[in-house]
């Protein structure tokens, strides 16, 4: 009798079995960092390359979530956010259990013509503009991109968005309307990749949002989600 000799199994192959026995044993609980790269390259005794396409082919299964500069994660939840009510992302995270804190970009004042056009402002006055990251328990889940109408929010730029968001602030001085948006998917520029600690070609879930109040367009931005650990939600 002829026998065929068994194929061995990859390097790779084994590295990702591996991970999924001990996600699967509950060695490794939802949100657990996973041992490093260069762990794995010694545990395994494989190259570089090789434990990076197990993780790479395991993070595409949404089994992990890598963050850059941060490490490798069980994927267990996403973060998400509702779109049946307008709500303080900072609101949204500590009803989870979890902390938010924020890093300001940029606070400014600009005449930026695209900006005074969305929020319907003549073409020679100004409008106000923010950028501001949210994080979750030190991931960033969102990156923030506002402007701002003056003549509703006139204290805007005196905030502390450390210690408020935005929507908080605005909602307290002008309660909003209405509200029209659209959400779309986009790779995001290397600047965003990097505040957001994205990895290479994972998209981004993008929410573009206009409201209202007084009936004057109060402001017009524009939300960036890491598409791998974000979702939206809602019921009606």
């Amino acid at each position: 009798m002829v026998t065929t000799a068994q194929k061995p199994v990859p390097a790779y192959v084994q590295i990702k079995e591996y991970v999924r026995k001990q996600i699967e044993s509950g060695a490794w609980a939802a949100g657990n960092m996973i041992p490093s790269e260069h762990d794995l390259v010694k545990q395994f005794s494989v190259s570089r390359m090789t434990v990076h396409r197990a993780l790479r082919e395991l993070t595409g299964d949404q089994l992990l979530t890598r963050v850059q500069g941060a490490g490798t994660f069980v994927n267990g939840k996403k973060y998400q956010s509702t779109l049946i009510q307008i709500k303080s992302i900072a609101h949204e995270i500590e009803s989870r259990g979890d902390v938010h804190t924020s890093e300001i970009l940029v606070l400014e004042r600009t005449t930026d013509p695209k900006a005074l056009t969305a929020l319907e402002l003549p073409a020679d006055s100004y409008a106000f503009h923010s950028r501001i990251v949210h994080f979750e328990n030190t991931v960033p889940i969102q990156l923030e991109d506002r402007f701002v109408n003056p003549h509703l929010y006139p204290a805007y730029l005196g905030q502390d968005f450390n210690a408020i968001t935005p929507n908080e602030y605005m909602t307290r001085e002008a309660p909003l309307q209405r509200a029209e948006y659209v959400i779309t998917a986009h790779m995001p520029d290397a600047s965003t990749r990097q505040r957001l600690r994205m990895e290479s070609g994972d998209p981004c879930l993008v929410l573009h949002r206009r409201t209202w109040a007084h009936d004057q367009v109060a402001t017009d931005v524009t939300l960036w989600h890491p598409g791998s650990r974000f979702q939206f939600s809602g019921a009606f």
